[in-house]
């Protein structure tokens, strides 16, 4: 078995899909060869020499790279000839494509990629079961994520976070308000507490209380019947009735007009990202106050936010970060290099050392989308249908 590590092409994008670390290890497992294209790890700060000693075959090109293995690692989906760089025409019949795909929105995608015979999971999809924890990208990208959402708020906020006592005064600690507590607004309200601020968090799901009470936050919510009921079992939130979504946008829109920092990080799977803070919500709040979409990608939650923009609304600074993970390239390439480590080695088989692909496994179900020319995952299918 060969794989392929392409340089990621998207704007913004800065990340890379194995380290030095996760290639010595892949050739351990029994992976015959690792080819990587040339300068795929520089903006990560992981050079092609770094790459060459722990084992990588360095080649000039993405069309090397492919040409060269069975395999292919991807931080990003694939781009189209329409979006500027054609990858897919580098794709052929027999590849396995290991990547984020978007596959559930972005069905054009899916369906190209059948059509060529490649056989390919979307990482995205990893099913949230224990034995999958390791493999999880929206994790371990998420977590990082959260922690920078902060930073970036503090870096664009006129005033300090913590309490200062000074000679001159005493300065009051900023508050900071997270919307949505995933593993993103964990980590945001972790390192809003640790700078100092006063922090409070919010969320539909009636298990997050706990957790946003054991980091020192205060917990803001309508705890009604259908809040307590508010979970999937895969541990995302349900979609809330009209009803609710009114009388929780009231207890906000009171709490957000106190808030110097607002970070949102709401996402519901395959559809757009829900409104979270309105335009009427952001009048309200005071000039020099920060709010951080971090759900801009997908529609965003604030609808003011626009994508890698910093829109100012009567003094108040909406950011709508590009690539919250890629700004921490180094970290953030190392931990998804090691989810797909983790994910590709249940599949090698301990004596070929081929790729064996087990449909019946539930990690393997989850995830694979297209194989033997055909869009092969339930959600997919069941959505054609």
């Amino acid at each position: 078995m060969k794989i392929a590590i392409f340089k990621e092409r998207r704007p913004y994008e800065t990340r890379v899909a194995a380290t030095p670390e996760t290639v010595k290890k892949l050739k351990g497992l029994g992976v015959e060869e690792i080819v990587i294209e040339a300068g795929a790890g520089t903006a990560a700060a992981y050079t092609d020499q770094a790459y060459g000693e722990a084992g990588a075959t360095i080649v000039p090109d993405a069309a090397a790279a492919a040409q060269a293995a069975d395999v292919i690692f991807k931080i990003q989906r694939p781009m189209a000839a329409a979006e500027g760089v054609d990858e897919l025409s580098l794709l052929r019949q027999g590849h396995v494509l290991m990547s984020p795909l978007s596959a559930l929105t972005d069905r054009e995608l899916v369906q190209a990629l059948a059509g060529k015979g490649v056989t390919a999971f979307a990482l995205e999809l990893i099913p949230r079961i224990t034995r999958a924890q390791s493999m999880d990208i929206l994790s371990s990208q998420a977590n990082l994520a959260g922690y920078k959402s902060v930073l970036l708020a503090a870096n664009h906020f006129g005033r300090i976070f913590p309490q200062m006592m000074t000679p001159a005064g005493t300065l009051a600690p900023s508050r900071a308000f997270i919307m949505g507590v995933g593993v993103a607004g964990l980590q945001a309200i972790a390192t809003a507490r640790r700078l100092g601020c006063v922090v409070t968090a919010t969320d539909v799901r009636p298990a997050t209380k706990e957790q946003v009470q054991s980091l020192g936050a205060k917990f803001v919510a309508v705890e009604d019947e259908e809040f307590k009921a508010a979970e999937t079992a895969g541990g995302y939130a349900k979609e809330m009735s009209a009803e609710y979504r009114a009388k929780q946008a009231a207890l906000v829109a009171d709490h957000i007009k106190t808030q110097d920092i607002v970070i949102t990080t709401a996402l519901i799977p395959g559809r757009k990202a829900p409104v979270l803070v309105t335009e009427e919500m952001v009048s309200t709040m005071k000039p020099g106050s920060v709010i951080v979409d971090m759900a801009v990608e997908q529609g965003g939650n604030c609808p003011l936010s626009q994508y890698n923009v910093i829109v100012d609304v009567r003094g108040v600074k909406v950011i709508g970060p590009a690539n919250l993970p890629g700004e921490l390239a180094t970290d953030s390439s190392a931990l998804f290099a090691r989810n797909l480590l983790n994910f590709i080695t249940p599949l090698v088989d301990k004596e070929t050392k081929a790729l064996r692909i087990d449909t019946k496994d539930e990690v393997v179900k989850g995830t694979l989308v297209t194989q033997s020319g055909q869009i092969v995952h339930p959600a997919l299918v069941q959505a054609a249908s």
